[in-house]
């Protein structure tokens, strides 16, 4: 069972959101049929989605991270709610895999350059939306810069997705560690020294679980665990909701008996008659 806390120091300087996303992560790569590469990069921006929508306020409050990119994998996308339920996708799945220098796989490669979008419904006219250029596409240091670029919080990210032989999911998680501006310079450096254990915190993982390693991120520094949330990978398609696809296809995309439109979350299948798809095209049967 996926697994999220929030824990808080003493002194409220610094807060910890930590998860093991490994059964969250396992459900997207079976439903997606996704080979080792796209189910690392997508279960690291499905492990961050699901942290950063906790860290919102309200109920029906949800949370996008888009990754648009010139490599392979062509682009990225993990929507959560307030719960840290979450779902997404990879625009192009058929990656061969690739292991880079260090021995890992290469997801840098896979992603290339591109941009890291933010957007936030917060129930407001508008939604927030906060971009920056990858600086690495890790996603993990692409996540730190946003946070103190886009939102001004001094943050440490680590995520991770370790492979299985048989290409399943072994483990997979991460955490997010952010800073007040007045955390004493002593207390950052100690902070700064635990999370180099961290480095490669899906091997982590597979060895410990998040209480533990909550435990050792704060070391001597007095903390309480405030909130423990179970999310879940979950869509709420709906024939309805999919309905939306109609009118962006071409009348001859909707000129056969039967049209099948597929959900790019959870791969479920609808479909619509050519008298339905052009009643909702244009408002009335052709």
């Amino acid at each position: 069972m996926a697994r999220i806390l929030r824990a808080l120091s003493k002194d409220k300087n610094v807060a910890i959101f930590i998860m093991d996303s490994t059964d969250i992560v396992e459900e997207a790569r079976r439903i997606h049929n996704l080979p080792p590469i796209p189910t690392a990069a997508l279960g690291r921006l499905l492990t961050a989605a699901s942290m950063m929508g906790v860290m919102l306020k309200g109920e029906k409050h949800t949370l996008s991270i888009q990754i648009s990119c010139s490599g392979i994998l062509k682009g990225l996308v993990a929507v959560s709610d307030s719960k840290g339920n979450v779902k997404g996708y990879v625009k192009n799945k058929e990656v061969l895999t690739e292991i880079n220098q260090a021995g890992k796989l290469n997801v840098r490669g896979a992603i290339g350059d591109g941009t890291l979008t933010v957007i936030k419904d917060l129930g407001l006219k508008e939604p927030y939306i906060g971009q920056i250029e990858l600086v690495s596409g890790e996603i993990a240091e692409d996540l730190t810069h946003y946070f103190v670029l886009s939102e001004q919080i001094p943050s440490a990210v680590a995520l991770g997705v370790l492979i299985d032989t048989d290409e399943s999911v072994k483990s997979a998680g991460g955490f997010i560690i952010q800073l007040l501006p007045e955390t004493p310079e002593g207390l950052i450096e100690k902070l700064e020294e635990r999370i180099k254990n961290f480095s490669n915190i899906s091997s982590v993982l597979a060895e410990k679980d998040i209480m533990q390693i909550t435990a050792q991120l704060f070391g001597d520094i007095e903390y309480e665990v405030l909130d423990e949330y179970f999310p879940g990978y979950k869509c709420d398609c709906s024939k309805e909701k999919v309905e939306s696809i109609i009118p962006l296809l071409t009348d001859e995309e909707i000129s056969d008996d039967r049209i099948e439109v597929v959900c790019s979350f959870c791969e479920k299948r609808y479909y619509f008659t050519k008298e339905e798809a052009f009643r909702i095209k244009y408002g009335a049967k052709e």
